[in-house]
């Protein structure tokens, strides 16, 4: 549904955007993460067919961004940073405005505004100016206006901000029922929890280019490296005596505690236990250390920062 290949662009002698390369999939989402500056607004703005590429290519849709501007702009639905609401229109004004525009007829287009205000809570609303909402409730309406036409791509620029939990929780809702729809979508956020909680992939961005890209259980394993588990003891127990079976790493060694590293936890975490209950060890639980999004880009940002002054030292 989306596919760049060294999608790139320049302004001046300054490269916002420097190789991207993506594929996303029909039904996939995909988090794009970065800095402010890290070239995430440019990329959007080229797949929406508003910037041309300097190099480099893109397809939407299966349109071409370069060659078939109208059609991609057509198949996408976007949410951006600023929202470009019309502060003296009501909210059935505005979206019906933009319903004109994407050429929905009078019965589709009244449906489908209705039933995007009532599901945002707006319907009460929908006659008063926007200037008189709330940042959350322009946030809903803007979020609407996105999806008024049905588009089977949508790019999202921080979906979530400015709402109190449960419009957040409302609108995280609407996007994980929409990715069941075969409808790919792109979310640009600093709400790593959220974009945890929501993508298929993900993909750094750091000074233009793409650092990492995959699943999020593929980046926490390539990333962070093997597994860590923990054994918690109901009381204080020596566990020097232990010797980890092969492909097993004690990484932490207390009373009444111990962390291991394990490559194969189907094959190794059984033979530890075994180990462990040859021992008596009074064993409380075991389970798996949590490894979030969050680890995964601190790291990765940690190890671009270092490269990079690096090279400005040499």
């Amino acid at each position: 549904m989306i596919e760049t290949h060294d999608l790139s662009k320049e302004f001046a002698d300054f490269w916002a955007v420097d190789g991207v390369s993506l594929n996303v999939q029909p039904g996939q989402i995909l988090a794009l993460l970065g800095q402010n500056g890290a070239g995430k607004t440019t990329t959007v703005r080229m797949l929406t067919a508003l910037l041309l590429p300097t190099r480099g290519w893109a397809r939407v849709n299966g349109y071409d961004i370069a060659l078939q501007g109208a059609k991609v702009r057509a198949s996408v639905g976007v949410l951006t940073e600023q929202h470009g609401l019309y502060m003296r229109m009501s909210a059935i004004e505005y979206l019906d405005f933009f319903a004109n525009l994407y050429g929905l007829d009078g019965s589709a287009r009244n449906n489908e505004r209705d039933r995007l205000l009532e599901y945002f809570g707006l319907a009460e609303a929908a006659h008063r100016r926007i200037g008189e909402y709330s940042k959350g409730m322009k946030q809903k309406l803007a979020l609407a206006r996105a999806l008024i036409h049905d588009p089977p791509v949508l790019l999202l620029d921080e979906p979530t901000s400015a709402m109190d939990p449960e419009s957040a929780r409302l609108v995280r809702d609407q996007i994980a029922s929409l990715r069941s729809s075969q409808r790919t979508i792109v979310i640009c956020t600093h709400n790593l929890a959220e974009a945890e909680m929501l993508a298929d992939e993900v993909a750094i961005i750091y000074r233009g280019r793409i650092l990492v890209n995959g699943t999020l259980e593929e980046l926490k394993d390539s990333i962070l490296g093997p597994r860590e588990y923990e054994v918690r003891l109901s009381q204080d127990w020596d566990s020097s005596g232990i010797v980890p079976p092969d492909g097993v790493t004690i990484s932490e060694r207390a009373a009444d505690r111990m962390r291991f590293r394990v490559d194969k936890p189907q094959v190794s975490n059984p033979l530890l236990v075994h180990e462990l209950s040859l021992h008596n060890a009074p064993i409380l639980s075991v389970q798996e250390s949590q490894r979030s999004l969050e680890q995964v880009y601190l790291k990765v940002m940690a190890d671009a920062h270092a490269v990079r002054s690096g090279v400005e030292a040499g």
